[in-house]
């Protein structure tokens, strides 16, 4: 083995094990990257190694942090974050809850067909899972206990509900993506919106499926709950300005209207005013929701820099050379290789956030994928098999984060839970919904049509 390929693999096992230590991540990027620059510059000169890595290196980190900061892509980060923190503020979660309860809430699993709803309008509104995981269950794990709903249904429901905000746009994950594979962001929010809809379909089916031949895991309310006229007037009034909302932000991005960038802007004035139109827009809110977007940046851009330059070493070193030697020369075929892919992603899942995932491990793969021979209409996209393949770890990343023991969703809902809802609940209620989301993965790696049809439709040549 090559000196620069063990370099490359203690990079990573010593990535691996800081990661354990509780120092910042940005930190642990930053400060791997620049010792293994050291080693390899010191081992050119006295080991007479030929690793590349030379101070011309540090110049480049320099110019690629800074490129960073002129990125406009990049500038609909804090927009969208403002808006989903602003929309989470604002009462509209609380308003539809109330208001679509009268409308669902009178049969049996209505109460989680109501949430799954929700949660589909804030994953189209917010696009940040612990926002909507959290608010979900605050307002909604007390109701169906209250109404005899099971447990683990319960917290299955808000959990997979919550996720989705991964994959519906505006999502701030895939306007990173696109950054870092170089694809346009409005080919990414419309190849999730399909998926985004049928992973909601297959929960709202699903849960109907067992309320209807287990009513007592969720049954209906006590009492004749009639529904009248202005009850569906209370259900339009809540449902529709952010509707509206979600229309004027992707709206305009799938029209070409606006750019994303221009549509994050109007996403967080429209959560302004929504916040303003209940009545809970304060000078308060407005600091405070400014204040928790400025902390939601900042660390963002923060592991920006800090997988910048772990990278940039990273690639000095040929390690995206020996990932792609590696992985292709598997004898498990295109779709094999495809498969171990999306099962690495789905064990890191366990271990990093979405953001590290998207910075330092996508940027490796998505070569990878690109080599391979998969055959994916695209109608006139530049790189319909990038596009499929971001889908893919996108459905990956949000069962990941569902799956026990160390799903990130399942504790920001143990956080909210009552405390009769033990772990062992979340876990037991969750996994139906991972085995409906591995349902939902084959389907879009089987028919990649239905992610590729409506970009192609909207913007292909």
């Amino acid at each position: 083995m090559e000196f620069n390929e063990i370099l490359v693999i203690l990079m990573f096992v010593s990535f691996i094990c800081f990661l354990f230590t509780g120092i910042p991540i940005a930190y642990v990027l930053g400060g791997i990257g620049i010792l293994f620059g050291v080693v390899g510059y010191y081992s050119d000169i006295y080991m007479d190694t030929f690793t590349g890595l030379d101070l011309n290196v540090l110049g480049i980190v320099v110019s690629r942090i800074f490129s960073l900061m002129e990125n406009w892509v990049l500038v609909a980060l804090p927009m969208f974050i403002f808006m989903g923190l602003m929309l989470d503020k604002s009462g509209v979660a609380e308003k539809m809850m109330m208001a679509m309860q009268k409308l669902f809430g009178r049969v049996s699993g209505g109460l989680g067909i109501t949430v799954t709803l929700i949660g589909i309008i804030l994953a189209a509104s917010t696009g940040i899972i612990g926002a909507s995981v959290v608010l979900l269950g605050l307002l909604s794990i007390p109701a169906m206990m209250q109404q005899g709903y099971s447990k683990s249904f319960s917290t299955g429901i808000v959990a997979s509900a919550g996720c989705l905000g991964i994959l519906i746009p505006p999502s701030i994950m895939l306007v990173i993506m696109a950054d870092q594979l170089a694809l346009s962001v409005g080919d990414l929010f419309t190849a999730a919106v399909f998926p985004g809809l049928m992973l909601g379909g297959v929960y709202l089916i699903y849960i109907l499926g067992l309320s209807f031949f287990k009513p007592d895991v969720a049954p209906g309310p006590e009492g004749d709950h009639k529904l009248d006229l202005a009850a569906l007037k209370e259900v339009a009034a809540a449902i529709l300005p952010p509707v509206v909302l979600i229309i004027a932000v992707l709206g305009s991005i799938f029209a070409g209207i606006a750019t994303p960038t221009e549509a994050s802007g109007v996403g967080a004035m429209g959560a302004i005013l929504l916040a303003l139109w209940n009545k809970k827009l304060s000078f308060k809110v407005f600091h405070d929701v400014l204040i928790d977007s400025y902390k939601t940046t900042a660390y963002i851009f923060a592991i920006f820099i800090g997988a910048t330059c772990f990278s940039l070493v990273l690639r000095e070193l040929g390690g995206d050379e020996l990932i792609s030697s590696t992985l292709t020369g598997l004898p498990f075929g295109d779709y094999g290789v495809l498969l171990v892919v999306l099962a690495l992603v789905f064990l890191l899942g366990f271990l990093l956030d979405w953001i590290e995932i998207t910075l330092i491990i996508l940027p490796l793969l998505a070569p990878v994928i690109s080599q391979l021979g998969f055959q994916v209409e695209g109608a006139g996209l530049d790189q319909p098999v990038l596009v499929w393949f971001v889908m893919l770890i996108a459905v990956t990343l949000q069962t990941s984060f569902l799956t026990p023991p160390v799903g990130f969703a399942l504790f920001y809902l143990k956080g909210v839970c009552p405390p009769e809802i033990k772990l062992t609940d979340i876990y037991k209620g969750v996994t139906p919904f991972i085995i409906l989301q591995l349902l939902g993965l084959s389907l879009l790696i089987i028919f990649p049509e239905i992610v590729l049809w409506l970009p192609g439709k909207i913007y292909g040549n």
